[in-house]
């Protein structure tokens, strides 16, 4: 598989608390996309601590994950994460209150499953469109969801960063499970909303659909912190291609 993921602390906020790493093995490839938050260096804390917990239960791995079982993996690694960012915040009064969005893909040849929890996103995109495979556990996407607000609307409501869920706020939270068969050429993005509230789903469609990856990443980018960049910025993408092609840029 194609891939890039890149990282951008944007051109207001001092510090990046956005982390992302993507891994890969004989057959899988694992994405993963966390944005932080929390007062201090909090929110960087609680994202790479998700992000590494993630990395390290997947290189103990000792075959590929089946399409069955990767779904109880995500579920039980997500739970790791949530127990030790709730815990390390409990016990640490400056990481009071921090916690983190997450998103954590697997990939093989035929097939995505998705764990997610928070608001950033993951899209899976073909030649028929955008599709936005997980809801946002945001005031606005349940607003959204129950049709009392429009998603164009909720782009720009004053209140869209109001998160509902995130790992390390409570001891239990169950995550969002997906998974989704793709074919050749689709493209898997996973992104922060220091992207999405910048770029809409038409252009990240006509950015992704008419460019190759690492182009598309840096254009993302750019464009994101070229409208205010008030947020910081972070994007993965994977191109279900056979090439074997990596990029990163943090």
């Amino acid at each position: 598989m194609k891939y890039v993921f890149q990282t951008d602390k944007g051109k207001v906020r001092e510090l990046n608390e956005d982390a992302v790493d993507v891994l890969t093995n004989e057959n899988q490839l694992l994405a993963i996309v966390a944005d932080g938050m929390g007062g201090h260096q909090a929110g960087d804390v609680a994202s790479h601590l998700a992000v590494e917990t993630v990395t390290v239960h997947w290189k103990e791995l000792t075959d590929s994950l089946g399409e069955h079982n990767v779904k109880g993996w995500l579920k039980d690694t997500i739970t790791k994460v949530n127990n030790l960012v709730y815990h390390t915040a409990q016990t640490d009064a400056s990481y009071q209150g921090m916690g983190t969005t997450l998103v954590v893909a697997v990939c093989t040849k035929a097939a995505i499953t998705i764990g997610h929890i928070g608001d950033s996103r993951a899209y899976l995109i073909n030649q028929t469109g955008l599709q936005q495979v997980t809801n946002d556990h945001s005031l606005v996407g349940e607003l959204v969801r129950k049709g009392q607000l429009s998603a164009e609307d909720a782009q720009v409501h004053p209140q869209r960063n109001i998160i509902l869920k995130a790992l390390g706020t409570e001891e239990d939270l169950v995550p969002d499970i997906y998974q989704k068969t793709w074919e050749e050429q689709e493209q898997l993005l996973i992104c922060s909303d220091g992207l999405t509230d910048k770029v809409d789903d038409q252009e990240l469609y006509d950015i992704l659909m008419n460019n190759e990856v690492k182009q598309a990443s840096e254009i993302l980018i750019q464009l994101a912190n070229d409208r205010g960049g008030e947020d910081n910025i972070t994007l993965t993408i994977v191109k279900n291609e056979d090439a074997e092609v990596g990029e990163s840029s943090c």
